[in-house]
């Protein structure tokens, strides 16, 4: 039987499972993609980069955000996009990141994320 017989005259598509890359359906259908692939070849730098992830996750997933918790997580994405650009995080990014921080009233669930993230720094800037 042909695939339009099996749909009853029309088109039939079937799909099982798509593993990356893009798709796109129907006559306008457009697809776009952009990859990013983060290579960091100081372990001080990846490390600080984990922590700084593992913190934004945790200010994620807090209940209630204040406007401190949006500043301070707008801040660790700025050291987040310039090690993933850079490799490293720039001297003065992760001073001003420090100083955020240890102002920074950490609620119980993310106080160990944020030492974490400053005793990463301090392996960075001594």
């Amino acid at each position: 039987m042909s695939g339009d017989g099996e749909s009853g005259g029309g088109a039939h598509v079937q799909i099982g499972s798509i593993t990356g890359g893009s798709q796109a359906f129907g006559s306008h259908g457009k697809a776009e993609s952009t990859n990013h692939t983060v290579v960091v070849s100081d372990p001080k730098q990846q490390h600080l980069l984990t922590q700084v992830r593992a913190l934004r996750g945790e200010l994620g997933r807090a209940a209630e955000r204040t406007a401190q918790d949006d500043a301070l997580d707008a801040e660790l994405g700025e050291v987040e996009r310039e090690i993933g650009r850079a490799g490293q995080g720039d001297r003065g990014l992760l001073d001003r990141l420090r100083t955020r921080l240890e102002q920074y009233g950490a609620a119980a669930a993310t106080a160990a994320s944020v030492t974490a993230v400053l005793q990463a720094i301090a392996q960075i800037t001594g």
